[in-house]
């Protein structure tokens, strides 16, 4: 008889090793693991002593099961018209020959290697690549500019970096080797070799003696088989902001994070082997590791690499288009996504003039999604809407609707409830569990299940003190929500200084930082505002020195230009309002919160704690002022 969802969980939290011991058993293991689990250094280790490839879980079992000629990536390229599909068999030749250039190259198990490229099919082959050998990957989003690239150089080391010439964006050519090689110039860590793939959009000039041609070199390497590697050995690096500049690496197992991806694309998105999975993502976000690469391969699905946009791809039936296409089962994307979709066809012209009755489900992530963008996928497209959440640290959802397992009630506003392994409390300040409906600190009991974080890349005091010092036994997710009477979680938002622009965490401490450093700034704040399409924007506050000389005009267009080159375009920072001083707390303390308030149009309240109550009201009126 098969279970139910309360079943499972329960038996997910009261006996994780039986529950996680059984289904580890679904991914190929070259050595058994001794022990389901272990503490190991302080730290809850899974699988401990088993041995395996994720590479091999994610092609080469499917070849020698006989599904080698079944389709495992369709790559589709709207914004150079370029289409094409591999096979399993044809992925990991592929795959073998990249990863050949690698070890001809030096390297070996555990060297890190950084991947900085666009959406197209070998940004998903260097992963594999990487994972094939038992190199560390550190994929950077291409979003960012050099500042951030050169920052994660630094924190990586890598033995390698694997990039391209260029990124097509709807009417631009974004240079990767410039800014490569700008990244470089300011790192203080200096990478060995290079590895381009040069695109015919624009061509890319190379370093002699460091860059090396990706094709030639691929053309003349060997191939090579699957490296075994330990179960707790990092697969990856992936960054995250934190409150500080710096960002955090986030690192993953090889084994957890294997069973958690198989068993995700069953039992929470129920998709199955020989269908077809399209995350709307960036390979360079856990989205795009989780459910553009791994998830869909490991369970023997084929997946979608998508380079375009929701809408002008050419229009706003681009998604539709892909989803009758490839004869998409389930649909991923941000809320952002179709919110843009929304924007250019409310009345959904587009999505009649394609057939999405393969499409079985439409899952929304990476942010909260409104009640109303949800209602208008669902009108549209007369799908089942599934919202989840989850993190960076985490690669899978921590809440959702399992239905692989059980088709749960649907509460607009919350992604439903706790996943199997994830034992969500709500603590108040003084660590104790809130009643039902009280809002709290949301927590995860531990242990964790597999695949989430094994720590901060080298930096053990900050992975302590940022996720688990606060509630000794409890993992911080550092956002604030409740669970209602039904058990139903209802996450409200960040607790520290990171906000959510279009699915991409940013750091607030990070942009002011650098609108610190501008010659004219004496000091400034950061916050996230709503906006209807990314869900929220930075809104900078400066406050000027005495001595400058500069037009407000021209210090705002600085200001937004320098954010731009910093940190990049995916940062969205456009409003810069120019005040006389800053509302703070009697202890210096800057009320971010109010200041958000006034500016969303929400009720707040005078903080008792406000050394001057007249400067909120001069930031009305700056804000008045503005819009």
């Amino acid at each position: 008889m098969k279970k139910s969802y309360a079943e499972i969980y329960k038996e997910s939290i009261e006996y994780p090793d039986k529950f996680w011991g059984e289904v580890g058993s679904s991914i190929h293991w070259d050595v058994p693991y001794d022990k389901v689990s272990d503490t190991i250094d302080s730290h809850h280790r899974w699988f401990v002593g088993g041995g395996l490839n994720t590479c091999y879980n994610a092609l080469d079992i499917h070849i020698d099961e006989g599904r080698g000629g079944l389709v495992a990536l369709y790559y589709d390229s709207p914004v150079t018209n370029v289409k094409k599909a591999y096979t399993f068999l044809e992925l990991r030749d592929r795959v073998s020959k990249v990863a050949g250039v690698l070890t001809g190259l030096g390297v070996v198990k555990g060297d890190r290697v950084v991947i900085y490229m666009p959406m197209i099919a070998e940004s998903l082959i260097a992963m594999l690549a990487c994972a094939r050998i038992g190199a560390v990957h550190c994929v950077v989003f291409g979003g960012f500019a050099s500042h951030e690239l050169a920052i994660r150089i630094d924190d990586a080391r890598p033995k390698v970096i694997m990039s391209a010439s260029c990124g097509v964006e709807i009417k631009t050519i974004i240079h990767y080797k410039t800014l490569l090689d700008e990244a470089i110039d300011k790192a203080e860590y200096k990478v060995e070799k290079c590895l381009i793939y040069q695109r015919e959009q624009s061509k890319a000039s190379m370093i002699e003696g460091r860059d090396l041609d990706w094709v030639k070199e691929e053309s003349k390497a060997d191939e090579t088989d699957c490296v075994i590697v330990d179960s707790n050995d990092p697969l990856y690096i992936l960054y995250t902001s934190g409150t500080t500049g710096k960002p955090k690496g986030i690192v993953r197992s090889n084994g957890g994070h294997c069973v958690a991806m198989k068993y995700s694309m069953d039992k929470i998105y129920n998709c199955k082997q020989g269908e077809v999975f399209w995350a709307g993502s960036d390979v360079g976000w856990v989205v795009g590791h989780s459910y553009i690469v791994y998830a869909p391969l490991i369970n023997g699905c084929s997946t979608v690499l998508y380079e375009g946009k929701p809408v002008r791809t050419p229009d706003a039936g681009a998604f539709w288009r892909v989803c009758e296409e490839y004869k998409v089962s389930c649909l991923f994307s941000a809320p952002t996504a179709f919110r843009a979709i929304k924007k250019e066809d409310p009345d959904g012209h587009e999505v009649k003039k394609y057939d999405l009755s393969n499409l079985k489900t439409v899952f929304v992530a990476g942010e909260r999604c409104d009640s109303d963008t949800l209602r208008w996928i669902n009108s549209m497209t007369k799908k089942p809407v599934i919202d989840n959440w989850w993190q960076t640290e985490t690669s899978w959802p921590i809440a959702s609707n399992p239905l692989g397992i059980e088709r749960l009630k649907v509460k607009d506003g919350s992604p439903t409830k706790p996943m199997p392994g994830f034992n969500v409390q709500i603590l108040n300040e003084a660590g104790e569990v809130c009643k039902s409906n009280e809002l709290g600190n949301i927590t995860l009991k531990l242990p964790l299940p597999p695949s989430c974080l094994m720590g901060i890349w080298e930096n053990e005091e900050r992975y302590q003190s940022s996720y688990l010092a606060h509630y000794p036994g409890y993992y911080l997710t550092g956002d604030s929500g409740y669970l209602d009477e039904d058990n139903y979680l209802w996450v409200m938002g960040r607790i520290d200084g990171v906000i959510n622009v279009a699915g991409h965490r940013l750091s607030t401490g990070e942009i002011e930082e650098i609108i610190s450093s501008y010659s004219s700034v004496a000091e400034c704040a950061v916050i996230g505002i709503d906006d209807e399409l990314k869900g929220e924007l930075p809104m900078g506050f400066v406050v000027l020195k005495e001595n400058n000389t500069k037009s407000d005009d021209i210090i705002k267009k600085e200001i937004i230009a320098l954010i731009r080159n910093e940190i990049g375009a995916v940062v969205s920072f456009k409003i810069v309002l120019i005040v006389t001083r800053l509302p703070k707390t009697r202890s210096g303390k800057i009320l971010r919160g109010t200041m958000r308030s006034i500016v969303d149009k929400k009720e707040w309240d005078m903080p008792s704690t406000i050394e001057d109550p007249e400067v909120l009201k001069e930031i009305e009126i700056a804000i008045k002022e503005n819009k």
